[in-house]
């Protein structure tokens, strides 16, 4: 099966975008970096929603340890914190701090431990732990409490919803159990370092656990009705009562930051305690207590901010779930992204096809403009996230590859008409040659002759500075291929003047000379006859036929060119049109040696040559005399074998 020019190109465009879909299937790791550029730009375009405001920081920080001393602090201080919260109307306090190992106070009094843990069983406290993931697996889960009973709804039977712990770090059994809830604290950064999803739940010895925020979100609203709705690996809904929160297939929400760090009201912790504070900066809002002073603080990087402290981690997936806002990547996304992918691809293909490939670049810029604005209003409009990554990469393929396609034809082309240009220069000199064969057989020989002579001698001057410029391969090539050229014009010439076996006389000498003139004049009608123009072909072909007679000091004909103003195809032919009639016989003399004819030349050097292209002569005149040679033998077995034809037919 054959394609035409514009299958082909379609072709072109069509394999890129049928791999470039099946990439967007497959998602390959390698192209994960790409794709969390595309999302971290799309993330950045649609701006940031203001928080709720019912949520606030605590914060314990440089100036509350400066206060109160160093961390970590004694627990009936923490437990001071926490009271005073409750008593300026905090909803919940989640605290973003363990408190693993037993207080170091040592003295009188009551143990800390056991204050803070009463301040706990008050109520209105979410207490943070961390699950881990290492290879050891914690076989004891008794430390662990407050599990959800979450009722798993599955349209896919081979989707694993959790993450699977396999232990915890837990906080002091005492204070476990006094915490009317918990959460875990758990939030990883993606493979390149930028954290852009949080885990909501995550399974550890057959539960299910909440994370921190969720903990304390759920305080707040009551729920007591969970459901997880798994649409395939990649999406989720997670249900809360009223609330509905968007997943993926991990139970990570993909979280909607309010802006960079310190979005959220931060209140000082040591203003907490000390006072005085704004009594209504508290009331009914959920409190994150966490450590931002340095040493103490976690710092991740977001797609908005690169020191993003853990606390304001937990602040935004809680502000995400009360506003309901958090990034959806719908169960459909990836199906979608596929069949955008096909579709600009086909119609781009069919763009180039039609209108070309200008037309086809403004066709494809605009649908990746629409794709990434389409995007980016879906992002900031719907918090809707589908990725124009894979449409960029597969139009930008698919454009490529036609132009590629499109290139390629062209220089075909291009090398197609090259050919059957030097087809039909290379018929044009057997042509004319054959013309003047038939009116003058040795004539004929001799310009065959000059052909190979020219390519040599050409082929060691481009060597000379003067001459490299101009004597390119390309134009070595097309010297010798007309250099057979040089004497066409002797058909012009009476055959009493041509094939006189004798001297000429001054009248006949001047016959002669208008050779040159003749030839000339045959390129010329046929170049006017045709419409071209400025064609280096013909260019070269006047100048070897013109010219071929003019003498290095100016005593040459026709024009009586002087020096460098005789052009060099000119001067080159001047010497092998020489150097073949001198060694050839003529009907009016003898040939002459090869020795003499060199010496003659040489003689003839900046006089009837021009220097340098004698001395290249010079050079090669070795390889000259061989050609000369293989030359003549090549004629007597053709002379020897046309009598033997003649014989035989007679």
């Amino acid at each position: 099966m054959t394609f035409g020019p514009g299958r082909f190109v379609v072709l072109a465009g069509l394999l890129p975008t049928l791999v470039t879909a099946l990439l967007s299937v497959t998602r390959p790791a390698w192209l994960q970096g790409l794709e969390y550029g595309a999302y971290d730009t799309l993330l950045r375009a649609a701006g940031t929603h203001a928080p709720a405001g019912r949520i606030v920081i605590v914060d314990i920080d440089e100036r509350s340890l400066a206060a109160l001393g160093q961390w970590p602090w004694r627990r009936d201080v923490l437990a001071q914190l926490v009271d005073r919260l409750r008593g300026l109307g905090a909803s919940v306090v989640a605290l973003d701090i363990m408190f693993a190992e037993p207080d170091r106070y040592e003295g009188a009094g009551p143990d800390p431990d056991l204050v803070l843990a009463e301040s706990l069983r008050r109520g209105s406290v979410v207490l943070g732990y961390a699950l881990t993931f290492d290879s050891q697996r914690n076989a004891d889960p008794s430390c662990m409490r407050h599990p959800l009973g979450v009722a798993l709804i599955s349209r896919d039977d081979d989707a694993e919803p959790y993450f699977q712990a396999t232990g915890a770090v837990c906080n002091l059994p005492a204070l476990t159990e006094a915490a009317p809830a918990s959460g875990f604290m758990n939030a990883a950064p993606d493979p390149d370092g930028i954290l852009r999803r949080a885990p909501l739940l995550l399974e550890l010895h057959g539960h299910v656990y909440p994370g921190l925020a969720l903990a304390a979100v759920n305080v707040v609203t009551g729920a007591s009705h969970y459901a997880l709705t798994v649409m395939n690996v990649n999406a989720a809904v997670l249900s809360l009562d009223a609330l509905s929160v968007p997943l993926d297939g991990k139970s990570n929400v993909l979280l909607r930051f309010r802006g960079p760090k310190r979005t959220f009201p931060y209140v000082s912790a040591v203003d907490v305690l000390r006072g005085p504070v704004d009594p209504t900066a508290f009331a009914d809002r959920i409190v994150f207590v966490g450590t931002t002073a340095l040493g103490t603080r976690e710092v991740v990087s977001t797609p908005l901010d690169t020191q993003f402290v853990g606390v304001e981690v937990q602040a935004t997936i809680a502000d995400n779930l009360l506003q309901q806002d958090a990034v959806r990547r719908p169960e459909f996304a990836q199906a979608l992204e596929t069949q955008i992918v096909i579709g600009l691809g086909l119609v781009g293909a069919l763009v180039v096809r039609r209108f070309g490939l200008a037309w086809g670049a403004v066709g494809a810029t605009a649908g990746l403009v629409g794709a990434w604005w389409g995007a980016s209003w879906l992002m900031s409009d719907r918090a809707m996230y589908l990725s124009p990554l894979f449409p960029t990469i597969g139009m930008a393929a698919a454009l490529g590859s036609m132009t590629l396609a499109r290139v390629t034809l062209e220089r075909q082309r291009a090398d197609q008409a090259g050919e059957e240009k030097t087809t039909s220069q290379k018929l044009m000199v057997q042509a004319l040659l054959s013309l003047t064969e038939v009116r003058d057989a040795e004539t004929g020989k001799h310009s065959r002759r000059t052909q190979h002579y020219a390519r040599v001698l050409a082929t060691q001057l481009s060597t000379h500075p003067r001459f490299c410029e101009f004597l390119t391969p390309a134009r070595i090539e097309l010297l010798s291929s007309l250099a057979p050229l040089h004497d066409i014009g002797k058909v012009g010439v009476p055959d009493g003047v041509l094939n006189k076996p004798g001297q000429l006389t001054a009248e006949e000498l001047i016959e002669m000379r208008k050779h040159p003139a003749y030839g000339r004049d045959v390129i010329l009608n046929a170049q006017e006859k045709v419409g071209v123009h400025d064609d280096a072909i013909l260019s070269m072909a006047k100048d070897i036929v013109y010219t071929h007679h003019e003498k290095w000091d100016g005593t040459g004909y026709p024009q009586g060119l002087h020096g460098a103003h005789i052009p060099i195809p000119g001067r080159i032919m001047a010497v092998v049109d020489v150097y073949d009639a001198s060694t050839t016989r003529r009907l009016y003399r003898s040939p002459m040696s090869h020795e003499d004819v060199v010496r003659m030349i040489a003689k003839g050097r900046g006089t009837h040559f021009d220097p340098d292209v004698v001395d290249a002569f010079v050079r090669v005149a070795p390889v000259i005399r061989r050609l000369s040679a293989e030359a003549v033998l090549e004629d007597s077995g053709a002379a020897q074998s046309t009598s033997t034809r003649g014989s035989s037919v007679s």
